[in-house]
C-alpha cells in the first residue's frame, strides 16, 4: 500500500524551440511543466505525463502553427512589412498540494498568429496513493447530482458579475453552459473546488478562461475526495 503523502513537492522542466525562415526566427515555442523530484514510482509517472504533453504542444506547434507562421513571413517580407514572429507557450500552475492531492492546471497561449488570441486550460488533480487522476465525481457525496449543482453555481455567478457590470457573458449563455461544460475542467485550491470553461465557450474573448468557485465546506462538497468504493458509486449516479 502506498503511503498517503502529505506534501507532494514538484520541480519543473523547460523546452524552449525556434523555428526560422531564411535563417529569420518566425515561431518561439516554450514549455515548463512539472517534474517530481520524488525518485518513487508515482513521481515517475507524473513526470512521464508531462514530459509527453510537452512533447505533444511542441508537435502541435510545428505542425499547425509553423505553416502559418511561414505563410505570415512570406506575405511581410513581400509588402516589405515588418517581420512577424509568433509565440507560443505551454505553462502550469500548481494549485493545491497536500493530503496526498497534487492538483494544477496547464495552460497554452499563442499569440501573434491569424486570428484572436487564443488560451487553452486542462485541469489535472492526481491521487498520490495511487499515483492516478482522481475524476470530478470522487469529490461528491454518493448520488450528489454535482453536474446540476455546479452549472446552478454557475448561472448564478454569471448572472450576478452581469448585474454588477464585472464580467461579459454570450447572450445565449445558459444553453452554452450545459452544452460546454466538461467534467474534466476542474482543480482543486485552498479555497475550494475550481471548474472552469473553454475561453469562448460561455463569454468573449475579454473574459479569457471564464473559473467558478464551489467553496470549501459546501453541502456534499468531499474534501478530501471519496474513498475508491465511493467514486464508483458517484460516478454511475451522474
Amino acid at each position: 500500500m502506498i503511503e498517503r503523502r502529505e506534501d507532494f513537492y514538484a520541480q519543473h522542466f523547460t523546452i524552449r524551440r525556434e523555428w526560422t525562415e531564411d535563417g529569420i526566427p518566425v515561431l518561439t515555442a516554450s514549455v515548463e511543466l512539472p517534474a517530481p523530484e520524488d525518485p518513487d514510482r508515482i513521481a515517475r509517472r507524473i513526470r512521464r505525463y508531462y514530459r509527453l504533453q510537452g512533447r505533444a504542444f511542441l508537435r502541435y506547434c510545428e505542425h499547425q502553427l509553423l505553416p502559418y507562421a511561414k505563410s505570415a513571413y512570406r506575405a511581410a517580407l513581400a509588402a516589405s512589412a515588418p517581420l512577424p514572429c509568433f509565440r507560443a507557450e505551454l505553462t502550469c500552475r500548481v494549485t493545491y498540494s497536500e493530503n496526498g492531492l497534487f492538483s494544477l492546471y496547464t495552460q497554452s497561449r499563442e499569440t501573434g498568429l491569424p486570428g484572436q488570441l487564443l488560451v487553452r486550460r486542462w485541469g489535472d488533480t492526481w491521487d498520490l496513493r495511487s499515483g492516478y487522476p482522481l475524476p470530478l465525481g470522487s469529490f461528491f457525496a454518493p448520488r450528489r447530482p454535482w453536474r446540476r449543482q455546479l452549472l446552478a453555481l454557475a448561472g448564478d455567478e454569471i448572472r450576478r458579475q452581469s448585474r454588477s457590470g464585472t464580467a461579459q457573458y454570450h447572450e445565449d449563455w445558459r444553453r452554452r453552459l450545459r452544452r460546454t461544460f466538461n467534467a474534466r475542467n476542474f482543480y482543486l485550491t485552498p479555497e475550494g473546488l475550481a471548474f472552469f470553461f473553454p475561453m469562448y465557450a460561455i463569454a468573449p474573448a475579454v473574459e479569457r478562461v471564464p473559473v467558478f468557485l464551489l467553496p470549501r465546506g459546501t453541502e456534499g462538497l468531499l474534501f478530501p475526495p471519496a474513498a475508491p468504493q465511493e467514486t464508483q458509486k458517484n460516478a454511475a449516479a451522474e
